[in-house]
């Protein structure tokens, strides 16, 4: 399988329904869909469809709503994992999106016509039409987010979390600390609470209790940007906690421009004190005078500090620019 892979394949509807034929009535399989009864109640967030069923279950119903096909097999151990974070999700948006569930292994007939060449794989219907998918087994957060790009928001942890951000550009790292908490107290490892109290934490100095807060993190939730922001920072204050003394890194680079660690190190504290363009300037003035030393060590943690720093943040993009000058020029 191949997880995080993007729906691909003809979801062109056009003949799909309206000229197949059911082997068992004869009929136009629209007709026989008609026909089926749907194995769970009717206006059930969350349903199993039948061949039979999908024309009504899916394309029907995605009239009124948006509505999710997941199509899965037993024994698909991924499949496992996303179902109960897609019914999680599907029940918070309360009514805004539906989930119809498929097992291919007893279904196949929709899957084929669709494309579908891996499982998960979820596909979103809007007004009888395949509009956005997925396969794989996504985080939370990236499900939540694909969910609300057909539904729009449907709770308040997008704001909880600008509010978040709001108190701590004020200077009220406690409030922040309390929302991300509460947070995560409705949402347990919650990505974007996870990484913004992490960080808090860090700022804090209270190393130990960030790594324990990172660990916390929901399955599959490790490959969210912002966690790999976080223990980014994380591992980088672990490093700086360890370096030394920044006047004594000074005097040794001052004694010998060729001292490489102690210019590493010296790299490691300013980024410590967030000076960013300055600890860039350090790791690139090693790949210039050294490029092969400590197995490339230098441009190694230049890549962690964009991890730490973000891809849009402009000490990452200076320093990228640099580098990429640097080697390629």
């Amino acid at each position: 399988m191949r997880p995080r892979e993007r729906a691909k394949g003809s979801w062109n509807m056009a003949g799909i329904f309206g000229r197949g034929r059911d082997k068992r009535s004869g009929q136009g399989t629209g007709e026989a869909a008609n026909e089926a009864k749907p194995h769970s109640a009717a206006g059930a967030l969350v349903k199993d469809a039948t061949t039979a069923s999908f024309a009504a279950d899916v394309l029907a119903e995605s009239a009124r709503q948006p509505v999710l096909a997941d199509f899965w097999a037993p024994w698909c151990e991924p499949c496992k994992q996303l179902a109960p974070v897609l019914e999680k999700i599907v029940k918070a948006a309360g009514g805004k999106v539906k989930l119809v569930r498929m097992n291919i292994d007893e279904h196949p007939e929709i899957a084929g016509r669709l494309g579908v060449r891996s499982i998960p794989a979820v596909i979103a219907f809007q007004r009888g039409q395949p509009v956005d998918g997925f396969m794989g087994a996504l985080p939370e957060s990236q499900v939540k987010g694909f969910v609300e790009r057909l539904a729009g928001p449907f709770d308040d942890d997008a704001d909880r979390l600008a509010e978040a951000e709001a108190l701590l550009a004020a200077g009220d790292a406690e409030g922040a600390a309390d929302l991300y908490a509460a947070i995560i107290a409705e949402n347990p490892g919650d990505p974007a609470a996870v990484a913004g109290l992490v960080k808090l934490l860090i700022s804090a100095g209270e190393l130990e209790s960030a790594r324990t807060v990172l660990a916390s993190v929901a399955a599959g939730g490790e490959r969210d940007t912002a966690i790999i922001a976080a223990r980014a920072a994380l591992d980088l204050a672990e490093q700086a906690a360890a370096v030394g003394d920044a006047s004594e890194l000074m005097r040794k680079i001052a004694a010998n421009p060729g001292d490489h660690q102690a210019r590493f190190d010296f790299a490691i504290l300013l980024n410590a004190q967030n000076r960013r363009e300055e600890a860039a300037a350090e790791l690139i003035e090693i790949i210039k005078r050294d490029r092969a030393w400590n197995d490339d060590g230098a441009r190694k943690q230049l890549l962690q500090f964009f991890d730490a720093w973000g891809a849009v943040d402009p000490a990452t993009i200076s320093a990228r620019r640099k580098l990429s000058a640097l080697l390629f020029s």
